[in-house]
């Protein structure tokens, strides 16, 4: 079974396999059980093993020959020759009677184990629930006894793994979506449309039959093996276990306590989820996926759906329960679907006042489908859109927007789609289509949805800056300056300041831009909405006031949360990331955007995750990791490019200039940096100016004291018209290197020390010791130089920044100091991010696993290990891991 299969993503997967494999050529035989639902992939990866070197011995279950014993050993065994008379007796070749089940099981043993002695046996067994139970249970008893022989056997199971158990389990999950869309393409060479693909994702669930199934039209053909195999399924289920289904089936919000008031036989729960139609998530019964519920509901008798409505209708508390309640008993009786749609309608509304917007979208789609008007359920379907882009899920909205696009009549409706589709693409697609869907959104709103006309304002300007247009970005900010009015209620009032603020800050008006921004950042401390305080937190990062906008942005990731407006966390993420970076708390920044990358990349907003690894990248670069910072920023390159994304692009040539100054390149890094000085292509002007420090930097390193000059005006004028110590202790330093061998520079190095310690940037202070302390030693004045340079030391050796040590050791010598490298076995001594290290490998996370969850290179994770393994004067893993345990 050499086969050349091509699999997407199941690189995981395919590594266990290989273990497997590689234990059995070294004589520490193993074997695997591939469990997964129907299309799950499970054949396809089996076909895919490398099968060099091994004998080969295949079964493939046939649910017509379950019943003939033992047809599997017979199938598996036929192209042997010479079976031993033994066994042929054990099997019953020989006399049409097998022998007793253990002796059937010994002499299988025997032979699989003396093959294995000429040469490495591999027993590949697909589909093992439909193999009869005497060879089934033979091979498993094979299985468990494979351990110090050159054999290894692989099961590919959807149900009866209660004989195969004690045998290792790898499940087969769904696809992830970056490998679902490699599937899509692959099916499709010339390229599907977004909403196709959405469609065809969401419907699939990451199943990759599915996937193949509905490549071509979004539904499964009429011979479809997928629909075939999952009513075979069904049909074959005892009675309790399909009324269960049932009841999963006819409610998407099937609580385990609803399940057991059912009065179901015990045993049916088991064995619904052996068979894969249901999973259990939480207190959740659930059909495993969309797709399943879809095809089921086509499958089945309309008299057995109308019972379960019915069985559900009695077990429900009315006022508890509303929404599903009165969803069952429309079900019941369509003789009433038109109240019943207006009374789930308003059920919907009073869930989501609550914040539970995934309730509130069902119950919207439902009071849609009982709809009898077009408005009506173009509405509802809209609303239910909102409620799932509000809590984090922008696939299932676009599929609800297809559905109420044929419905929808009149600008008002046009424009709430508008909106919410211009939501999402402000997370996943090229800004550009974000602005030109919000603006239209927002005049189609204006007249009877002024407030989200004027959010749709905001979110039209953000992504002009994500993608560095300052001139549409300006024009928004004109927009929306004509359309405020003297008597603006606290939200709106927010909102229009921030644009005014923003746009001014983008512009170079510092000074003008401080008041608007000052007032958006005060009522942000008033309203207690999650968006408000996130403008509040960008208001106070560009006025420089950092705490401040740690603490709004944290207030608004709790509050998202705590409300259910889910998808607005990863933004708030950003700006808590960027306010901690500003305040030199790398640990946080670093913790946060990790923890951004991953809840970005699962509410499907790529720009985002784009957002938090040039962070990470930035992060690196400033404490003078090279290698990490070149590794995150090239995970993020495509997607910059792609999707034109101006401010992170901006974000990455600054982290490409530091790693220049890191490397001691200094007219690489003036060059990086002069291309944004000059503006090319699409450059956040916000961010551009906060990069003068690095500039001036290279620039004196390369004797372009001008250049540097003339940026530093425009960068002092910032920091004059934020008043933050933070940044006006950068304009000193800078100041100071400009200066040069001039006594200037001595009270600009002090006045920066003195306004970094009252900004509390550490990380900054330590830079302009070092700075300091060389132009001291240069000076001749050794002692005040090592004052300088001690303290810069200790610091750097809390941010664990190697190579910023490095440099202040060889000052240090330089200066007639000798410092030893400290060792101590203390783990709280670690750095953070050696102590998130140690904590992996001692949970037994490999270093390539290490390095994915970290988006550090496999070599950084070598490197930090062995100095791990050093300071805590430990040889090995397991040490380590006894250590920490």
């Amino acid at each position: 079974m050499a086969a050349e299969v091509v699999l997407r993503g199941r690189d995981r997967e395919r590594a266990s396999l290989q273990e497997v494999l590689d234990a059995a050529r070294d004589g520490r035989g193993s074997a695997l059980v591939i469990t997964g639902g129907a299309g799950a992939g499970k054949s396809s990866l089996l076909q895919s093993v490398p099968t060099t070197g091994f004998r080969v011995l295949t079964a493939n279950g046939v649910p017509a020959e379950s019943a003939l014993e033992p047809a599997g050993l017979h199938q598996l065994l036929q192209p042997l020759a010479g079976v031993p008379e033994s066994l042929r007796q054990a099997t019953g070749l020989a006399t049409g009677t097998p022998s007793s089940a253990f002796t059937l099981y010994a002499e299988v043993h025997r032979l699989l184990v003396e093959l294995a002695t000429e040469q490495p046996v591999l027993v590949l067994v697909d589909d093992a629930g439909s193999l009869d139970r005497p060879s089934l249970e033979a091979l498993a008893f094979v299985a468990r006894r494979a351990t110090g022989h050159r054999l290894a056997m692989l099961f590919a199971v959807e149900s009866g793994r209660d004989l195969l158990a004690g045998l290792p389990v790898l499940p087969l999950g769904p696809l992830d979506d970056p490998a679902a869309m490699e599937l899509l393409s692959d099916l499709n060479p010339l390229g599907l449309s977004e909403d196709f693909a959405e469609e065809v994702l969401h419907l699939a669930g990451g199943n990759p039959l599915a996937l193949t199934e509905l490549a071509r039209t979004g539904e499964l053909p009429p011979d479809s093996a997928l629909r075939a195999r999952l009513r075979a399924t069904f049909l074959a289920l005892s009675p309790d276990a399909r009324r269960l289904s049932l009841l999963a089936i006819a409610d998407e919000d099937l609580e385990l306590d609803t399940v057991v008031r059912a009065d179901l036989d015990g045993a049916a729960w088991e064995e619904a989820r052996d068979s894969g139609l249901l999973v259990l998530r939480g207190q959740q019964v659930e059909v495993s996926t969309h797709l399943t519920r879809s095809v089921l509901r086509t499958e089945i008798r309309s008299v057995e759906l109308r019972q379960a409505h019915e069985l559900l209708a009695t077990l429900l508390d009315p006022e508890q329960h509303r929404a599903r309640w009165l969803w069952h008993r429309a079900a019941m009786n369509r003789d009433v679907v038109g109240s019943r749609a207006g009374e789930l309608g308003a059920a919907a509304a009073q869930a989501r006042r609550t914040g539970d917007y995934l309730a509130a979208s069902l119950a919207s789609q439902r009071a849609a489908s009982l709809a009898v008007s077009p408005h009506a359920k173009a509405a509802h379907l809209i609303a239910a859109a909102a409620d799932q882009w509000s809590t984090g899920r922008p696939r299932q909205s676009r599929v609800i927007l297809g559905e109420a696009a044929v419905h929808l009549r009149g600008s008002e409706l046009q424009g709430l789609a508008d909106f919410v589709r211009g939501g999402i693409e402000l997370g996943d697609s090229v800004p550009g289509t974000a602005v030109r869907r919000l603006l239209k959104a927002s005049d189609e709103l204006l007249d009877s949805h002024r407030t989200a006309a004027v959010t749709a304002l905001v979110f039209a300007a953000e992504a002009a800056s994500i993608a560095g247009d300052q001139t549409v970005h300006a024009t928004i900010a004109e927009r929306a300056a004509a359309l405020r009015q003297p008597d603006e209620p606290p939200v709106t009032q927010l909102m229009f300041d921030h644009l005014e603020g923003m746009a001014a800050t983008f512009a170079g008006n510092h000074l003008a831009a401080r008041p608007a921004l000052g007032r958006a950042m005060r009522l942000a401390n008033e309203l207690t909405d999650p968006r408000s305080k996130l403008w509040g937190s960008q208001a106070a990062y560009v006025l420089g006031r950092a705490s401040r906008s740690l603490e709004l942005a944290s207030q608004a990731e709790v509050t998202a949360r705590d409300t259910g407006l889910t998808s607005l966390v990863p933004w708030a993420l950003v700006y808590k990331s960027l306010a901690a970076l500003l305040l030199d708390q790398h640990s946080i920044a670093v913790d946060t955007s990790l923890e951004g990358v991953r809840e970005a990349t699962s509410m499907g907003q790529p720009n985002t995750v784009v957002d938090h690894l040039i962070i990470l990248a930035l992060t690196a670069a400033l404490q003078g990791d090279k290698a990490t910072a070149l590794h995150r920023v090239r995970l993020a390159a495509a997607d910059v490019t792609r999707r034109g994304l101006g401010r992170p692009s901006t974000f990455g040539s600054w982290t490409l200039a530091c790693v220049d100054l890191v490397d001691n390149r200094p007219a690489d890094a003036l060059n990086r940096l002069r291309l944004l000085a000059v503006e090319t292509g699409r450059v956040h002007p916000g961010i551009k100016v906060m990069t003068a420090p690095h500039f001036v930097e290279a620039a004196v390193g390369c004797g372009r004291q001008a250049a540097a000059a003339n940026v530093l005006r425009q960068f002092e004028g910032w920091a004059i018209g934020t008043g933050s110590p933070a940044r006006l202790a950068l304009a000193h330093r800078s100041h100071a290197l400009l200066a040069g061998a001039d006594p200037a520079s001595d009270e600009h190095f002090r006045e920066a020390i003195r306004l970094h310690r009252a900004g509390g940037t550490p990380m900054e202070l330590a830079k302009t010791e070092l700075f300091y302390g060389h132009r001291l030693r240069r000076d001749r004045r050794p002692k005040a130089a090592r004052e300088h340079l001690r303290d810069a030391l200790r610091i750097f050796q809390q941010y664990d920044s190697a190579h910023f040590v490095g440099l202040v050791r060889a000052e240090l010598r330089a200066s007639g100091d000798t410092i030893e490298p400290s060792r101590t076995k203390a783990v709280a001594e670690l750095t953070p991010q050696q102590s998130q290290i140690a904590h992996l490998v001692a949970e037994g996370a490999t270093n390539r696993e290490i390095a994915a969850q970290l988006f550090i290179s496999h070599r950084t994770v070598e490197h930090h290990l062995r100095n791990i393994f050093a300071r805590l004067e430990v040889r090995s893993r397991v040490e380590l891991s006894r250590l920490l345990g």
